[in-house]
């Protein structure tokens, strides 16, 4: 066995979109996957390898009991883990004031406090070996909210991008590294139904959010630029070498999106800037 067959991927949200895409390139390349989904069979019915460097486990991020279980089960199976990818999630579209507690929550849960979960799980494993990789998954809707009807998602991909700066600060005395990907429109089943969830009130008044929800819906999806197989190779790449980006962005549009934010806070922080400086104490001469 070489010393990339040996590395080990631990990945949630194996069984479609960019999960899957991964898990068959990286089991092509001969490494050892542990690959998780709520619903197994799925996961199982789109790989169907049985070759012992292809670990299938159920797995609910949401719930501690099931993550615990499924690292110990992939440590038992493999011995380590080295990367890990945070990739389960799905998308929300709704209106801030159509969008119930419940289904704020429910997002914030899974997006979240699910790749929370597995961090807090895998990380004594990587600190106790002194090396490891930690994939964060966000969207360049953690970068930019300007989406009606995303607020919610956008504020779940933010939140991964902050903890993900912070996460990174914490272990590097570790030898850990840590990525946040920042995907623009990759063409997976992202939008499709079971990737993405409307909110159960709409209220008629809100004519941007329901434009947004079919411009996704009806043109974007099946229409995005960015190919899976290209991006889940740039992830792949990123794990090789020796100093990885900490936001890795995927897509010429994820890139231009960026810019543009970065452009525009530059503009707005300079013209207010007077303002900003006002609020100090008077330094005394």
């Amino acid at each position: 066995m070489n010393k990339q067959q040996n590395k080990v991927w631990f990945i949630t949200g194996a069984s479609q979109g960019i999960g899957l895409s991964l898990t068959r390139q990286l089991l092509e390349q001969g490494y050892r996957v542990a690959a998780t989904s709520r619903n197994l069979d799925q996961l199982q019915q789109a790989i169907s390898s049985t070759h012992n460097s292809f670990l299938p486990l159920a797995l609910n991020i949401t719930d501690e009991a099931s993550v615990t279980q499924a690292i110990a089960q992939t440590i038992e199976t493999f011995g380590q883990i080295d990367y890990v990818v945070n990739n389960a999630g799905y998308g929300l579209i709704g209106s801030l004031e159509e969008l119930s507690d419940q289904e704020a929550r429910q997002n914030f849960d899974v997006n979240v406090f699910g790749s929370l979960n597995i961090i807090r799980a895998t990380l004594p494993h990587l600190r106790q070996q002194g090396f490891g990789h930690i994939f964060n998954i966000s969207s360049i809707a953690g970068m930019s909210g300007d989406y009606p009807g995303f607020g919610i998602y956008c504020a779940t991909k933010f939140a991964v991008i902050g903890f993900t700066e912070a996460l990174a600060m914490e272990v590097k005395d570790f030898n850990i590294k840590v990525t946040a990907v920042l995907p623009g429109y990759i063409r997976t089943n992202f939008l499709k139904a079971g990737s993405v969830v409307t909110a159960k009130k709409q209220l008629p008044k809100y004519q941007s959010t329901r434009e947004m929800q079919r411009l996704h819906q009806e043109q974007i999806n099946g229409n995005q630029p960015g190919d899976p197989e290209k991006a889940v190779a740039a992830i792949i790449n990123a794990a090789q070498v020796e100093n990885p980006p900490l936001h890795l962005l995927l897509g010429s549009d994820a890139l231009e999106l960026a810019t543009n934010k970065l452009y525009a806070l530059q503009a707005e922080f300079a013209q207010w800037a007077p303002v900003s400086q006002s609020v100090d104490f008077a330094v005394e001469a």
